[in-house]
């Protein structure tokens, strides 16, 4: 099996068919809806609160909820709603998720997009809850993951799911290989390579984005959707506490497995850190949407799916591939 990570991919550039870059088309259809860039901050909570996804949602982009306060997910689907715009929430397998479900039908509360979000997620209880949301939420666009093996892939949309989350620890706040030995870390983007042979159905890439380019990477090894983490924690509209060292901005950013998130030192597979403050993420994603034009230009195409048929090189390995 070829390894490789995102730093040791580069693309290969076919000749360019359009007259200016603006003229590329970056925006994706995923689930029901389609965005202006298949980029989603991480559903962590120093990257994504409420005013955050309120601000996502009407300017075209994709945001999921974290669980992180599940007495506040009902409230948060009835205010987006309240203000035409779509919900997006996160869930777990423990038993009161599955209250919480028979809460929202009670109440006709259906979200558009639920993501069962455990980092292990190649699991019975992931598929148990897959086919209750299913049963009972049958028109929620239904997310699972975390995954990182074509195996799981194939069985957790068997189960039902309508999209994978794949990537197991790759993460800047993530050091699960560290402490298990196990996961994606180092070479996220080829098990993103592998996964994208087993699935039929669309998957997001969640971790190890460093820059731009990688978003333009993923794509081209399957992924629909990039979600970010500590790309986007830096900004103004983050949650993240800022703070000021040494006349230089910083904003907290931590792992969802980390002891600050779960409150006590107990499987802990993720750290704090700072982050260099960025500015207004209105900014980042514009010159994100401007990189991907740009890549796929340098595809030879006009849409986005155009860079999934280009070859690339392992840079490490001075081997050229394509598939």
């Amino acid at each position: 099996m070829e390894v490789f990570d995102y730093e040791d991919i580069q693309l290969i550039p076919n000749k360019n068919i359009i007259k200016s870059r603006s003229d590329a088309d970056t925006s994706v259809k995923f689930g029901p809806k389609t965005f202006k860039i298949p980029v989603v901050p991480a559903n962590m909570e120093t990257v994504i609160d409420d005013d955050l996804a309120v601000w996502l949602a009407q300017n075209g982009y994709f945001y999921i909820m974290h669980r992180f306060q599940p007495e506040k997910r009902e409230g948060f689907i009835k205010m987006m709603h309240s203000k035409d715009l779509y919900a997006s929430i996160s869930v777990g397998v423990k038993p009161e998720e599955y209250e919480f479900i028979d809460q929202l039908v009670a109440d006709n509360e259906k979200p558009e997009y639920i993501t069962i979000d455990v980092a292990h997620g190649h699991s019975d209880y992931v598929i148990q809850m897959i086919h209750y949301i299913k049963e009972q939420l049958p028109d929620s666009f239904l997310i699972a993951g975390n995954l990182g093996t074509p195996e799981a892939v194939r069985e957790i949309e068997n189960a039902g799911a309508d999209a994978t989350k794949i990537g197991v620890g790759p993460g800047k706040a993530c050091i699960t290989k560290l402490k298990t030995g196990f996961g994606t870390g180092g070479w996220q983007l080829a098990a993103l390579r592998l996964c994208s042979k087993a699935a039929r159905k669309p998957m997001i890439a969640d971790g190890g984005i460093r820059y731009n380019g990688d978003i333009a990477k993923s794509v081209r090894f399957g992924a629909s959707m990039v979600m970010i983490g500590s790309l986007f924690a830096g900004h103004e509209e983050t949650p993240g506490n800022l703070i000021s060292i040494d006349g230089k901005k910083y904003k907290q950013y931590w792992g969802s497995a980390s002891e600050r998130q779960k409150g006590a030192y107990r499987n802990v597979e993720g750290r704090q850190m700072l982050v260099p403050y960025r500015g207004h993420i209105s900014d980042t994603l514009n010159e994100m949407e401007q990189d991907l034009q740009s890549s796929i230009s340098y595809a030879g195409g006009r849409k986005l799916n155009d860079i999934t048929k280009v070859d690339y090189v392992i840079v490490k390995n001075s081997i050229m591939n394509g598939d």
